[in-house]
């Protein structure tokens, strides 16, 4: 059996615009998802029914359907209705880049609201006792202590939610969109050497996880130190 990496380095400029595809895809949808996932957060922590149950319905519901549907039913299902094809919205739903950005940011909201939602619940009162306290109101309280410490406490799971956010975003080169699979795709269909497209997608998929790892490793010594076990 010959490999022929030959194909694959005459390539690496169409690997290369890939990754930037897939970084603009991944960076756009954790910052739409984080900022939706904040609010239903909240709402999940909520002892009121009528604010708890509406989040936990949009977590179950996303969360308990696959990815791939949640995509194909906003590039391609809502294509299906006239009245979406006539609104003002249709040259951004028509486009491949946006679609894939609403689904991976819809679908990773679901999933960090309930990271954030977990985290919430496992602050120490002592920590909320000492802010009401000093007389703070309950909107300073979250803005100050809670969602502060919450989002520091949720930084180790909400890293293995970014890479695999990562990994879901090789779903886009089914819409259309060429990231590093899609790259990958169009090197096998043009030399049909399927090995060496998709090992060196992977590579470029196994590089990326690394760097994002080590960037949260990072975070987390930085913010979380305090919860560190002291040294005696």
């Amino acid at each position: 059996m010959i490999f022929d990496f030959a194909v694959i380095w005459a390539s690496l400029p169409l690997y290369l615009g890939g990754v930037l595809v897939t970084l603009k895809i991944l960076l756009i949808s954790l910052a739409f998802g984080l900022l939706l996932a904040i609010p239903l957060g909240l709402m999940r922590v909520s002892k009121q029914p009528w604010i708890n149950f509406p989040a936990w319905l949009y977590t179950y519901v996303i969360r308990g359907t696959p990815m791939l549907v949640q995509l194909f039913l906003i590039y391609y299902g809502l294509a299906q209705f006239e009245a979406v094809r006539a609104s003002v919205l249709w040259p951004y739903l028509s486009n491949a880049t946006f679609c894939a950005c609403l689904a991976f940011a819809i679908n990773t909201s679901a999933y960090s609201a309930e990271i954030l939602a977990g985290s919430l619940k496992t602050i120490p009162p002592g920590e909320i006792e000492a802010a009401k306290a000093v007389g703070m109101s309950r909107f300073k309280l979250y803005r100050r202590i809670l969602l502060p410490s919450a989002l520091r406490r949720a930084l180790p799971q909400y890293s293995n939610e970014v890479i695999m956010m990562l990994h879901t975003t090789s779903l886009a080169s089914i819409v259309t969109l060429v990231d590093i699979t899609g790259a990958a795709r169009t090197v096998n269909s043009q030399y049909y050497l399927p090995f060496e497209a998709f090992i060196t997608a992977g590579l470029f998929y196994l590089c990326l996880t690394f760097i994002l790892v080590r960037l949260f490793k990072m975070a987390e010594h930085r913010w979380l130190a305090y919860l560190a076990p002291r040294k005696h």
